[in-house]
């Protein structure tokens, strides 16, 4: 370990600090002393736990042991993190993952402003400075989303900037980004850092390269700290004259055991060689995007072939086309003379591909998923056993043939993955990012395989990355920008071409001429005229709550709902389209029951009785029957619902005062419906009774005392106005407590709850920000439910319209604030529907009084019913509908909605966390 000679200040200190997720240990007890006022990289792959320590020293992840010193507080304490947020900028690992896609640029910004606490002048004066010294400014109406992955990155500082931190942490911010947007980003910073002196600069990064430029360095690998010191120190402590070569000097002894450095054979090619890949003209668009333009190459067999450019400029396009996953648009490519066909599967058989993500099964052993490919891909089945053993053989993995992919590390997975792809013994080998993440040693060991593949088995292998080292071990590379092919050659003509000492200088001087971005010259020269500094920025504690902050997330949820149409619509509309299918659908209506007689009786008084069954408005007659084995098959087939049985010598036994029985066949797979077509019957039956009696005997069959039973506020006892007003409050409930929990884990699955984690915005602001955008919209989908209430149902309101419309704005308070709790407690969209369903419809069903008085419940039932919003909206809705009830008789009801907003706020407040667990 260097010690801090030359650096007078400390900006973290690190303790013995350990990290562990689940059964992973991402930090080993480390402890380490970060200069302040310099560049600092912690260098490494991925996986060595260099996000893991930014994360903590960011205040973004709860310290789980030891402690760490920030800014001269204890980042463990909630008053200094709280106190120090505003100090603090931190851009996390991904492209652009703390933005938000659907927002422009300048909303993006703005946004970030108003967390810092900026008025509408600063915010314009920061915004303008930072997007013309980044050459973005011309950009700001574009979306987030549209923007190439330099972009993204130079949005991201920008957004980090925003607030001129004194702790700048960044994490791998060029990955996956052209050398030339790389350079400027260094650049930028660079200048930055000559404008603001005191800030000190935190960056991890998995590019040797890159970490020449930092003036102090942490090498890292399984948790643990290798090396520290400048860049001259740890080439000097290695005896190495590459930090690369450093590193690999730096790993653990069991890892570089049998290492052995990289030598590529010269590849001869006779004219007698063939082609194994060729384009002309390929081609790819999307509606008005052109992702792939007229691109031309000829790959020769067993060449390796690189492919370079940054992420979004058509590599993968291509790939999917020379693979036949994806059909060109114009153009054509051949394989080995034969012209790629899409809808050929034949094709891929001759093709081996390897993904950049890890894409085998993980529930599979490795020697399972060999066989599965093997099986997958048509290779012989007498041959799997010894093609299987071969591939673990020759990739070194036959000590973790039994073992699950989970449980093996990141370069051993590597080589499981390449040996799935060459199980069929393809010829063209296609590796996307193959190297992508793992160590110098487990990158060269892999190449190793592939020269073998190359030279060995003449397999021609087609491969993009980002490390310009391994590009120059290709025969020939490409070099991509914007869906074009700026030159196809050798890595040392193309250096010589630009006259340039290194292949990633040769690559920025094509993009420049190929008109990308801007210079390294401008970007320096505008950041000095824009980026004016104090030399001193004072930062204030941000207020505990800020209407500004709350005002700017509702802001930008409101943005964001509508630029998705989808979530928009459910949140408007859904309810509407639900109010249709569940306002006709369920129905308590015992209407148009389908019967036919079997009259085995034949005279005018069996006539007369199938005529007071046909006369009712409650049942429809159908062809008559003949057989008892006719009743049973038509009403299994849904012909008829109810079956009458007049038997013989019916008319004979009514005259004669003797007891005659008619059979009553009744469809019985729904016992509330089958026992109300029961009472239907026996009603029916006892008028035609008392008719005959009149008739034929002159006497009323009734005593002296009768009912008469009058319905109070549904007179006709139909179903829909009782139904209506007990749909709105369902649907009301569960569709904005839906989205209104999408809107929070949607951030959590993207990485922007991130933003929550690392800015000045409390729990309070973020959710009470986001819930105001779906209430106004709960309540305009409310309005649209009355008028179809009203309209289609024809169903008035009898009561108070303002305490229905009160009710209904607290109820609907209620019911996002039910999503929001679904969201602090679940982390992707599908489990939070799943809950978000299961606390809102299930219980409005069946406990809030829908179909069953809550009196009349018992238990857990009661409980749940006294106790839950609906069962009080759903008196507030019947009650005004159907009773003419006002704000007098109701206020009961809508107090206990009032007291529910507290509670279920409060408690969603509570449980969700600041910091990632």
């Amino acid at each position: 370990m260097s010690s801090l000679i030359g650096f007078t200040n400390i900006v973290v200190q690190v303790t013995d600090v350990s990290l562990r997720y689940d059964k992973t240990l991402a930090l080993d007890n480390i402890s380490l002393d970060i200069p302040a006022q310099c560049m600092v990289g912690l260098i490494g792959p991925d996986g060595v736990g260099k996000s893991s320590l930014l994360s903590l020293i960011s205040g973004a992840h709860v310290i789980q042991q030891g402690s760490i010193t920030a800014l001269n507080g204890d980042m463990a304490n909630k008053q200094h993190r709280t106190a120090v947020c505003s100090r603090i900028a931190y851009m996390p690992q991904g492209l652009g993952k703390n933005l938000y896609p659907t927002l422009s640029i300048e909303e993006n910004l703005q946004f970030f402003a108003r967390l810092f606490g900026h008025n509408a002048t600063e915010r314009r004066q920061r915004i303008d400075e930072l997007t013309t010294s980044t050459g973005l400014y011309p950009f700001l109406n574009r979306a987030a989303g549209k923007l190439s992955g330099g972009m993204k990155q130079k949005l991201g500082l920008c957004a980090a900037l925003i607030h001129d931190p004194d702790l700048l942490i960044l994490d791998e911010p060029t990955t996956g980004v052209d050398p030339l947007s790389r350079s400027q980003f260094w650049d930028m910073i660079n200048n930055i850092r000559k404008q603001r002196p005191q800030m000190s600069v935190i960056v991890a990064t998995a590019y040797m390269d890159e970490a020449q430029r930092f003036d102090y360095l942490v090498a890292m690998d399984a948790g643990k700290i290798l090396a520290t010191g400048t860049p001259s120190e740890i080439l000097e402590q290695t005896q190495q004259d590459s930090l690369e070569a450093s590193f690999i000097e730096l790993m653990p002894e069991e890892k570089k055991r049998h290492y052995k450095p990289v030598t590529i054979p010269p590849l001869h090619i006779h004219e007698t060689t063939s082609i194994a890949i060729e384009a002309k003209g390929l081609t790819q668009r999307f509606g008005d995007f052109i992702a792939v333009d007229h691109v031309n190459f000829r790959i020769a067999k067993g060449e390796i072939f690189g492919f370079l450019g940054s992420n979004g400029c058509g590599k993968s396009t291509t790939m999917k086309m020379l693979t036949g996953l994806l059909p060109a648009t114009e153009g054509k490519a051949w394989l080995f003379g034969k012209e790629i066909d899409a809808n050929d599967l034949n094709t891929r058989k001759h093709l081996g591909y390897m993904s950049q993500a890890f894409s085998l099964y993980s529930e599979l052993t490795v020697k399972q998923n060999l066989v599965l490919h093997a099986k997958l891909f048509g290779v012989a089945k007498e041959t799997i056993a010894n093609r299987v053993n071969e591939m673990l053989q020759r990739f070194d993995l036959e000590n973790v043939a039994n073992t699950l992919p989970d449980n093996i590390p990141l370069g051993v997975r590597q080589r499981l993955s390449l040996a799935v792809a060459v199980i069929h013994a393809p010829d063209i080998l296609i590796l996307d990012e193959p190297t992508s993440g793992v160590d110098p040693i487990a990158r060269d060991n892999f190449w190793h395989l592939l020269v073998e593949l190359s030279r060995k088995d003449q397999v021609t292998i087609f491969i993009t990355t980002h490390f310009m080292n391994e590009a120059e071990r290709c025969d020939r590379i490409s070099l991509m920008h914007a869906g074009t092919v700026l030159d196809s050659d050798t890595p040392a003509n193309l250096m010589e071409k630009h006259q340039t000492t290194t292949l990633e200088q040769a690559f920025i001087e094509y993009l420049l001429d190929a008109g990308a971005g801007i210079t390294n010259e401008e970007v320096v020269s505008t950041s000095i005229e824009t980026l004016k500094q104090p030399e001193q920025t004072s930062h204030e504690a941000p207020k505990k709550f800020s209407l500004n902050r709350l005002i700017g997330c509702t802001w930008r949820e409101s943005l964001e709902l509508r630029r998705d149409p989808i979530r928009a619509t459910l949140a408007l509309l859904g309810a509407a389209i639900l109010m249709l299918v569940m306002g006709y659908g369920i129905t308590m209506d015992v209407e148009d029951l389908k019967f036919a007689v079997l009259d085995q009786d034949q005279t005018g008084l069996s006539n007369s009785y199938s005529l007071s069954i046909s006369g009712s408005r409650y049942f429809i007659e159908k062809p008559p029957l003949y057989s008892h084995q006719e009743i049973d098959q038509r009403l299994r087939e849904g012909d008829i619902n109810v079956a009458i049985e007049i038997p013989p010598n019916f008319a004979r036994k009514v005259e004669r005062g003797d007891q005659a029985e008619i059979g009553v066949w009744i469809d019985g797979a729904m016992p509330m419906r089958a026992e109300t077509v029961r009472g239907y019957v026996q009603g029916i039956h006892a008028q035609w009774l008392q008719e005959q009696a009149r008739e034929r005997q002159g006497m009323d069959i009734q005593g002296n005392a009768g009912i008469e039973i009058r319905y109070r506020y549904n007179p006709d006892v139909k179903s829909l106005p009782a139904m209506v007003p007990a749909v709105i409050p369902i649907l009301l409930l569960m569709l904005p407590a839906m989205v209104a929990a999408l809107s929070v884990v949607r951030e959590k699955e993207l990485g922007s709850i991130l933003n929550l984690y690392v800015t000045p915005m409390s729990r309070v602001e973020f959710l009470i920000g986001k819930q105001i955008p779906y209430i106004i919209l709960s309540m305009i989908s409310f309005f649209i439910l009355l008028l179809m209430a009203i309209i289609i149902f024809d169903v008035p309101i009898k009561g108070s319209f303002l305490t229905l419309c009160f009710a209904a704005f607290l109820y609907c308070i209620v019911a996002t604030s039910y999503g929001l709790l679904a969201s602090t407690i679940t982390r992707s969209q599908v489990a939070v529907i799943f809950l978000t369903v299961l606390l809102t419809l299930v219980p409005a069903v069946q406990f809030a009084g829908v179909i069953n008085p809550v009196s009349s419940l018992e238990g857990g039932g009661r409980v749940i019913g006294e106790y839950f919003p609906t069962t009080y909206m759903l008196l507030v809705s019947r009650g005004i509908f159907n009773k003419a009830l006002t704000f007098s008789d109701l206020y009961s009801s809508i107090n206990m909605l009032l007291a529910m907003i507290p509670v279920l706020l409060g408690i969603s407040i509570l449980l969700l966390k600041k910091q990632d667990s």
